[in-house]
């Protein structure tokens, strides 16, 4: 079921009725809907998936409990990596298996020996890379001796597929979610209206920014041979916009509808785009599969604790992993590994912590070495995001070769050019607003906090207008292929 769709619009408030005044005297109950109303939600994609959030669920819960039961080490690592094998197994399979099978042929050919590889025609499930590493960090977690398994399945496979963030994020721990599970939970009328109010943000990011920006962008990198470099630059920078719009409006959605039903889920984008160095964007890009990555790979590995080889080797594992979680494809592998190149000379000269606080964190405007530091990493960002929109490295390099030439600097020339202006438009709207909230979690909490009623309505009422008025034609979120 998408957001942006007339379905969550009826779905939604029913749920949200359900849960408030008929279910609201029984904490299992209340689960136990929530339960029903995750599968419904998923199950309305392609109901025979469920099956695979339900396997899942089973084996980890199992897991938990027997691990609690034994304190012999031997035991405790053979169910964890029961755990790693059966999650990674299906994740392996039905995300990369046709990429193994053909990387391994073009291998062979490239030795002479050329033959077809097997290809299978394998669905991939909505949202198996999120609900797949949320569930595996239970296992760890409680392997670790970090959290007490839950001997409450209700509340665990309701943690599983916990429907506002099941298939794309953020990727919730165990060790802050589940718990809320347990807690009798009461409407708070703020923190309803701080959901509401991001999830307005969520919906304008998505429907009007994201979804008016990949008309422009899907048409500029399929048609790149026919445009300039000056256009082909715009296309990037749209491509830029609509995978922000995308992936933070559907985590905007998601934080402000989990709000609705009493719980807090965490952060995944913190205005990444006003980052001042790469370091800075990734820890406030997709936070919650960063810190994940970090958390259960980087410092397990060894993190930056070792010397210069073990900190070069660990940072090009962490991001060349976290491209391939992406997709099946060479050009999120390289991506990953461009930002690791981004981020290694940071690493190295200790730098990588240099910008923690908000840019200009009290005043208006950024210093101009604020602004040249955005400026650049902003430029780095969209070049490395060329790679992770095409469909092939040839397809990547050609479109990048498109753009370096004279043709730059041509004044761009394509179809619907009103609508780009437009467009461009909404986007310095858009990033205006951030930069006025960039030091709250979302830009509405409080912006026009202090304003009399009548103005901060007719805010609010304002972007629903732009929803209603620039709309772009519906798109299936991005990360929903991941």
């Amino acid at each position: 079921m998408l957001f942006n769709s007339i379905d969550f619009a009826v779905f939604l408030p029913v749920v949200f009725l359900l849960y408030w005044f008929v279910t609201n005297k029984n904490l299992k109950i209340q689960n136990a809907l929530l339960l029903v109303a995750s599968y419904v939600f998923y199950g309305w994609w392609d109901w025979r998936f469920l099956s695979l959030i339900v396997f899942s669920s089973i084996v980890d819960y199992w897991v938990g409990i027997s691990i609690e039961k034994t304190e012999n080490t031997a035991k405790r690592k053979a169910l964890l990596t029961t755990s790693i094998l059966v999650n990674i197994g299906f994740l392996g399979f039905f995300k990369y298996f046709n990429f193994f099978s053909e990387s391994f042929a073009d291998a062979f050919t490239l030795l002479g020996n050329s033959f077809e590889p097997a290809r299978l025609n394998i669905i991939l499930p909505v949202g198996i890379s999120f609900y797949t590493f949320q569930t595996l960090s239970y296992s760890i977690d409680v392997y670790k001796r970090k959290l007490k398994p839950t001997h409450d399945p209700v509340a665990f496979f309701a943690f599983v597929s916990f429907f506002p963030q099941l298939v794309a994020g953020p990727i919730e721990r165990a060790t802050n979610l589940l718990p809320q599970f347990y807690r009798k939970r009461t409407f708070e009328y703020d923190k309803a209206v701080d959901g509401l109010k991001q999830m307005l943000w969520g919906f304008f990011k998505k429907i009007v920014i994201a979804d008016n920006c990949a008309m422009f962008a899907n048409d500029f990198f399929s048609n790149y041979t026919e445009y300039s470099g000056s256009t082909l630059l715009l296309g990037a920078l749209f491509f830029t916009f609509q995978i922000y719009g995308d992936f933070s409006g559907y985590s905007d959605i998601a934080i402000g509808t989990s709000r609705l039903f009493g719980f807090n889920i965490m952060r995944n984008f913190a205005y990444p785009y006003f980052s001042r160095d790469i370091a800075e964007f990734w820890r406030r890009w997709h936070i919650s599969l960063s810190t994940w990555f970090r958390d259960y790979v980087y410092i397990p590995l060894g993190g930056s604790r070792g010397g210069t080889w073990m900190k070069v080797r660990n940072t090009f594992i962490i991001f060349v992993v976290s491209g391939f979680w992406h997709g099946a494809n060479w050009t999120f592998i390289a991506w990953g590994a461009l930002n690791a190149i981004y981020f290694l000379p940071l690493l190295l000269l200790k730098r990588n912590r240099a910008n923690i606080e908000v840019v200009a964190h009290d005043k208006f405007f950024p210093s101009f070495r604020e602004f040249v530091g955005m400026a650049i990493t902003f430029s780095l960002t969209v070049l490395a995001w060329i790679f992770f929109r095409a469909e092939s490295m040839g397809h990547a390099f050609s479109y990048i070769a498109g753009i370096f030439n004279e043709s730059l600097f041509y004044e761009p020339q394509f179809q619907f050019r009103t609508g780009a202006l437009k467009t461009i438009v909404l986007i310095l709207f858009l990033l205006s607003i951030e930069w006025a909230g960039r030091r709250d979690e979302h830009p509405l909490a409080r912006l026009g906090f202090a304003w009399k009623r009548p103005f901060r309505w007719a805010m609010y009422y304002g972007i629903v207008i732009l929803i209603l008025s620039f709309a772009g034609r519906q798109q299936q979120f991005i990360y929903f292929q991941f």
